[in-house]
């Protein structure tokens, strides 16, 4: 883990260390706490106070993390992990040298975070796999839907997304 500042800290409401519904194939989930969304019947309110839940440091996680075998990729959950991107990023770091791929679910658009002038906000995109945008609309819950929650929730393949010449989102098919 060359570079990596192990003691950066990270606020958490909890983890999930076997999940198959937060991402493709077996994951470790990390829900952040602080959310600024507040969407109307999310799943997770408990989240969105960022005084709330916890703080671990990314040595704890990752030490955590890499004891199941199992285990392919980490998804970032929430809360809502662009409130410390500048923290998830130094731990998505040090997942991809590990070789797990990374979801990350934020309230956001990608656009909205594209925008967005803060460099830990385009370094936590920079690490993430799959991007699952935008608020819950409670209006627009549907749970046949894979990995979200509400129809306007979008799965993003940012592997793709860069590595496409042209500016067009890479969406996964579903």
């Amino acid at each position: 883990m060359r570079g990596l500042n192990r003691q950066v800290t990270l606020r958490i409401a909890g983890v999930v260390r076997e999940s198959v519904v937060d991402g493709p194939g077996l994951r470790y989930v990390v829900f952040a706490q602080g959310c600024p969304h507040r969407c109307p019947g999310c799943h997770n309110p408990e989240t969105w106070d960022p005084a709330g839940g916890y703080e671990v440091t990314v040595e704890e996680i990752l030490g955590d993390i890499v004891r199941n075998p199992l285990v392919r990729g980490v998804t970032f959950s929430g809360g809502d992990p662009f409130l410390q991107a500048g923290a998830f990023a130094a731990l998505g770091r040090a997942l991809r040298q590990k070789g797990y791929d990374i979801v990350t679910y934020t309230g956001y658009t990608y656009e909205e975070l594209r925008a967005m002038t803060d460099p830990a906000v385009q370094d936590l995109l920079a690490v993430t796999d799959i991007l699952i945008d935008g608020p819950f609309i409670l209006d627009e819950r549907d749970l046949t839907l894979p990995f979200r929650g509400s129809r306007n929730q979008r799965i993003i393949d940012l592997r793709a997304t860069r590595a496409s010449k042209s500016s067009k989102r890479a969406f996964f098919q579903n």
